[in-house]
C-alpha cells in the first residue's frame, strides 16, 4: 500500500484547520479572552504537522485507490478530532483529555453531544470553535458521500456512483469539481441561514454559530437550553426549515442550480423522507393535543422542532421530550435510527436503504404468491442488482450488532437501561441528545464515566463513516491486500 496520498490529504486537512482555528482566536482577542492564545498555539501547532505531512508526501506518481482510501477517509477523521480537542484541552475551560476529544468527536460527525455546561457565559472563541467543526464536519460528510463511499461499495453506496467512477483516476478530479460546486451552495445556505435568525431577532454571534450548526445538522449552540433559549416561533420554524434543507441530497441542489428543476422532488428518497416526517409530526402533534391537552398550534411547533431535530440527527431541542409520555418515548427513540438522504449532512441508516429493504421485501412477498413469476426491486425506477442488495442487508446486520454491542458495553460500565440505550443509539446515528433525565435533552455526557466517553467517541465515528469504512481496517485480509 502506498500511503503517500493518505498523508498527504492529511496534511492538506490539517492545514485546513490549524487556518480555520484562527476564528475562534480573532473573537478571542477582540473580547480581550486569554484562550487567544491557546488556539493560535493550537493553530501553529496543527499547521506545522499538517505542511511537514503534506510536503513530506507530495509526489505526482502516487495514486489514491480503494484501499488507500478506505485508510485515508478514518485516520484523516481521527487526526482531524485529535487536533481539534487541543484548545479544547488547554482552554480555560479546563476540560480532561476524554472530555476535549469527546466534544471534539462529536463536533466534526456533527452529532451534537456535549460534555460542556455553562454554555450562555463561555467564551466567544469556544462557542464558534463548536459551530466550527460541525459546519466542517457537514461539508466533510457530504464529499465523502460523494466521492469516496460510492467507490468503495460501502452499504449500497455504489447506487450513487457517478459517471467513470469505477476508475479512479477520473473519478476523482470529476468528484472535486463536483464538491467545490456543492461547498459553495453549502456556504449560502448558511449566510442565508444566518440572516434569516439576525432578522427574527438572534444577536449578530449567535445567529451565525446557529446557521453553521443547522445547515450541518449538527446541533451545537451558545446556550444550556439551546434553541428554547431564544422562545422565539420564527427560530423555530427557520431551524426546522434548515435542518429539512441540511438533510436533502445536496447533489439535487447542484442538478436543480443546473436546470433540472425537478430533480429534487422527483426523487424517491426526498419524498419518503418528506412524506415520513409530515406524518410523524402530525401523530405527535395529535397525541401531545388530545393526551396531553396542549393546544393544537403549540403542539405541532413542538412535534415538528423536536421530529426534524432527531430525525435528521441535529439535536436541538425545545422540549424535554421524555416527559411527553410513555408514546412519544418510544416514537423519538426509534426515529434516532433513520437519519436523512444520502449526500445530506445527515447520518443514521438512510431512507435509501430502508427504501431497498422495502422492494426487496415487496419483492420476496411477490414471489410466495407466485413463485413462477419475475419480479424485480426498484429503487428511483432503476433495477437495484443483487450487489445492493446484498451490501444494504450486509450494512443493516452491522450497525445493529455494533448498537447492541454499545449498549451492552454501557450497560457493563454502570449505566441504566434507558440511559445505555439511547446513548448507544444517540452516538451511532450521531443524533446527539439521548433520552432520560441522565443524557436527554435537558441533560448532557458530562457525569459519564470516561470509559462511557470513549465508547460513544467511537460509536460516533463508526456511525458518521458508515461502519465499514473504519471495520474494514480491522481484517486480516484487508492489510494483505
Amino acid at each position: 500500500m502506498d500511503f503517500r496520498p493518505v498523508f498527504l490529504v492529511i496534511g492538506i486537512l490539517l492545514s485546513t484547520l490549524a487556518v480555520m482555528m484562527v476564528v475562534p482566536a480573532a473573537f478571542d482577542l477582540y473580547n480581550g479572552h486569554p484562550d487567544w492564545e491557546v488556539f493560535l498555539v493550537s493553530a501553529g501547532v496543527t499547521l506545522f504537522v499538517g505542511v511537514a505531512t503534506a510536503l513530506t508526501c507530495r509526489t505526482g506518481s502516487a495514486r489514491m485507490m480503494a484501499r488507500e482510501a478506505f485508510v485515508m477517509t478514518t485516520l484523516s477523521w481521527v487526526a482531524l478530532v485529535f487536533f481539534a480537542a487541543l484548545p479544547l484541552k488547554f482552554s480555560e475551560l479546563n476540560l480532561s483529555f476524554t472530555d476535549a476529544i469527546f466534544e471534539a468527536m462529536s463536533g466534526l460527525t456533527t452529532t451534537g453531544s456535549t460534555v460542556i455546561t455553562g454554555l450562555d457565559d463561555a467564551p466567544a472563541g469556544i462557542l464558534i470553535w463548536r459551530a466550527l467543526l460541525q459546519w466542517m464536519g457537514g461539508i466533510g460528510i457530504i464529499v465523502m458521500a460523494i466521492a469516496v463511499l460510492p467507490m468503495l461499495r460501502v452499504g449500497g453506496m455504489q447506487l450513487f456512483r457517478m459517471e467513470s467512477s469505477d476508475q479512479t483516476e477520473k473519478a476523482l478530479p470529476r468528484a472535486a469539481q463536483i464538491a467545490t460546486a456543492i461547498g459553495v451552495i453549502y456556504l449560502v445556505l448558511t449566510i442565508i441561514w444566518a440572516l434569516a435568525y439576525w432578522l427574527v431577532g438572534m444577536q449578530g454571534f449567535d445567529a451565525v454559530a446557529h446557521a453553521m450548526t443547522t445547515i450541518a445538522t449538527g446541533g451545537f449552540s451558545t446556550s444550556d437550553a439551546s434553541i428554547s433559549h431564544f422562545n422565539s416561533v420564527w427560530v423555530d420554524y427557520i431551524a426546522v426549515a434548515g435542518m429539512i434543507i441540511g438533510a436533502l441530497p445536496f447533489l439535487l441542489y447542484l442538478k436543480t442550480l443546473q436546470g433540472e428543476w425537478g430533480a429534487l422532488f422527483s426523487d424517491t428518497q426526498v419524498q419518503w423522507f418528506i412524506t415520513a416526517v409530515a406524518l410523524i409530526i402530525l401523530v405527535t402533534a395529535g397525541w401531545l393535543w388530545m393526551e396531553r391537552g396542549t393546544g393544537p398550534e403549540h403542539a405541532l411547533r413542538l412535534a415538528s422542532f423536536n421530529i426534524v431535530s432527531i430525525i435528521t440527527g441535529t439535536g436541538y431541542a425545545t422540549a424535554d421530550y421524555g416527559h411527553w409520555g410513555s408514546f412519544a418515548t418510544p416514537i423519538f427513540f426509534f426515529i434516532m435510527f433513520i437519519g436523512g438522504c444520502a449526500g445530506s449532512t445527515t447520518c443514521g441508516i438512510k431512507v435509501f436503504r430502508i427504501q431497498v429493504l422495502y422492494a426487496t421485501a415487496r419483492t420476496q412477498i411477490h414471489h410466495l404468491m407466485q413463485p413462477n413469476g419475475v419480479f424485480i426491486p426498484y429503487y428511483n425506477r432503476q433495477p437495484i442488482s443483487d450487489e445492493v442488495i446484498m451490501s444494504v442487508l450486509g450494512f443493516f446486520f452491522m450497525w445493529f450488532f455494533t448498537f447492541c454491542l454499545l449498549a451492552l458495553g454501557l450497560g457493563f460500565l454502570g449505566l441504566d437501561f434507558l440511559t445505555a440505550f439511547s446513548s448507544a443509539a444517540t452516538a451511532i446515528a450521531n443524533v446527539g441528545p439521548g433520552l432520560g433525565p441522565v443524557v436527554g435533552p435537558s441533560g448532557t455526557f458530562q457525569d459519564l464515566p470516561d470509559a462511557a466517553k470513549w465508547l460513544l467517541s467511537a460509536g460516533m465515528l463508526l456511525g458518521r463513516l458508515e461502519l465499514f469504512t473504519v471495520i474494514v481496517l480491522f481484517t486480516r485480509s484487508f492489510w494483505r491486500g
